[in-house]
C-alpha cells in the first residue's frame, strides 16, 4: 500500500526544515524532476532554474559556495499560508559570506506543489542585499 502524498503546506514546511537542517536527501526528494525556480533581478543567479538537479546542484549549491565554509546558515520559517496547490512561505536567512560579511535576508516563496512534490517556486528577496554581500564583484 502506497502512502498518500503530503498536503502542499506540509511539503513546503518539510522542504524548508530540510534546508535548515542540511538534510540534502529530503531537499532533493521535495522537488519534482521537472521543477522550476524563478529567482528575480539582474544578479548572476537571476533566471528561471529548470529541473531538480539544476535547482539543487547549481542554484542552491552555488549559493552555498558563497557562504563561509563551516559557518551555519540559520534559516527560520516565519509564516506559511496555503490554498490548494499554492503555498506562500516566508523565512529568514542569517549567515556569513565567504568574504566574512554578514548576510541577513527575509525571503518569500510562492510554491506550487503537485502530487507531494514542489513543481515551481517564485522567490522574492532583497536582491540589493544579495548583490552587495554575495556578488560584490558583479556590481
Amino acid at each position: 500500500m502506497t502512502a498518500a502524498p503530503l498536503d502542499p503546506k506540509a511539503v513546503v514546511v518539510r522542504y524548508v526544515e530540510a534546508v535548515r537542517d542540511g538534510d540534502l536527501a529530503v531537499v532533493r526528494d521535495s522537488f519534482a524532476p521537472d521543477a522550476t525556480w524563478d529567482y528575480p533581478g539582474s544578479l548572476p543567479i537571476s533566471r528561471v532554474w529548470r529541473g531538480r538537479d539544476s535547482i539543487i546542484d547549481d542554484f542552491l549549491g552555488g549559493m552555498a559556495g558563497r557562504l563561509m565554509p563551516g559557518a551555519p546558515l540559520v534559516i527560520a520559517l516565519t509564516n506559511v499560508i496555503a490554498d490548494g496547490p499554492q503555498v506562500v512561505a516566508e523565512w529568514t536567512s542569517e549567515g556569513t559570506t565567504a568574504t566574512g560579511a554578514p548576510y541577513s535576508n527575509r525571503c518569500l516563496g510562492v510554491f506550487t506543489v503537485e502530487a507531494g512534490r514542489i513543481t515551481a517556486i517564485r522567490e522574492y528577496a532583497d536582491t540589493h542585499h544579495v548583490a552587495e554581500v554575495l556578488f560584490p564583484a558583479a556590481r
